[in-house]
């Protein structure tokens, strides 16, 4: 009789609590979803599945669209972008929160402690991650990245909710195994950010990473085509984009292409000029008196230019 008063009472105090766990439980949900599009675009925009292939200009407090971040030799992981694992995660966390909300049976009770300590586990490995990245941004790349910062936000937020949502019997047992993972997941995170190489496009800031293929007969043609019509090339020296821009054309071909240098800290910057010019985005051609964003082949800069000779493919 003693066992059922105690599971009567048990059971009463969980009821009662139902409605502040699952208040927490769709918060995390809302979270997690708002982490999953936000790491889920970065990701397909790095695969160049989402938007063009361009760069955006610099907004608030120098912040650009990301990709001096993303494009540093911090921006992946196993040859894939470090926003894919982030992804994963918040796709984890968004499952644990709404899957007990939606079963129902005797596994509902096993099933809604267990997910209150994977979203504890989680999330205290995903804030002490991010705040390693965040301290990669500021002090080894120098440079601001919006949804980085939003990641970092929306995580510790996940953190701080599932602390406050579970019904934690011991505290001390949830205490220790905290910090036991934040421990291990800092010295990971800070051995992986020490380890990787400083990408060339940080080496010196102001100046653009130096194009390595060789042009051919070609490429060389075309770009002198392109120079002869009085083309330009708006660029930034930290864009990835404006990188690979010129290595279509080769080494020499780049050469012969007029370059307008539009971020502020770049070598022999023309910032004004681009502002006249409305500039949004890297690359951006002006060809014949009109602007168009993104890297272009060079069949598209041929057609665009007017040229009629071989364009290598």
């Amino acid at each position: 009789m003693t066992t059922n008063r105690l599971n009567t009472r048990l059971g009463s105090r969980r009821r009662g609590s139902d409605p502040g766990r699952r208040w927490a439980r769709v918060v995390i949900a809302v979270l997690a979803t708002v982490g999953a599009i936000d790491t889920g675009a970065i990701t397909l925009k790095k695969w160049g599945l989402l938007g063009g292939l361009t760069c955006a200009k610099e907004g608030l407090f120098g912040c650009n669209g990301c990709e001096q971040v993303l494009s540093s030799g911090w921006g992946t992981v196993l040859g894939q972008p470090l926003s894919l694992f982030g992804f994963l995660a918040y796709a984890s966390v968004l499952l644990l929160a709404v899957v007990p909300l939606v079963i129902k049976g005797e596994a509902k009770a096993r099933l809604t402690d267990a997910s209150w300590w994977g979203l504890v586990l989680i999330s205290t490995g995903m804030a002490v991650f991010s705040s390693v990245l965040i301290g990669v941004m500021l002090f080894a790349i120098k440079s601001c990245c919006p949804f980085c910062i939003l990641s970092a936000v929306l995580s510790l937020s996940l953190l701080v909710l599932s602390l406050v949502g579970g019904e934690w019997e011991d505290r001390g047992q949830l205490l220790f195994r905290g910090i036991l993972l934040a421990l291990v997941v800092g010295l990971m995170s800070l051995g992986w950010a020490a380890s990787v190489n400083k990408p060339a496009v940080l080496a010196t800031k102001g100046v653009p990473m130096a194009v390595v293929r060789q042009s051919t007969p070609e490429t060389l043609a075309l770009a002198e085509h392109l120079n002869a019509g009085g083309a330009v090339m708006y660029s930034a020296w930290w864009c990835p984009h404006c990188h690979e821009q010129k290595e279509l054309f080769g080494k020499q071909a780049t050469a012969k292409l007029k370059i307008v240098e539009c971020a502020p800290d770049g070598q022999n910057s023309q910032r004004e000029l681009c502002e006249q010019k409305k500039i949004e985005g890297f690359p951006s051609w002006e060809i014949k008196g009109s602007l168009s964003s993104g890297v272009k082949s060079l069949k598209e800069l041929a057609k665009l230019s007017g040229y009629s000779g071989p364009v290598s493919p």
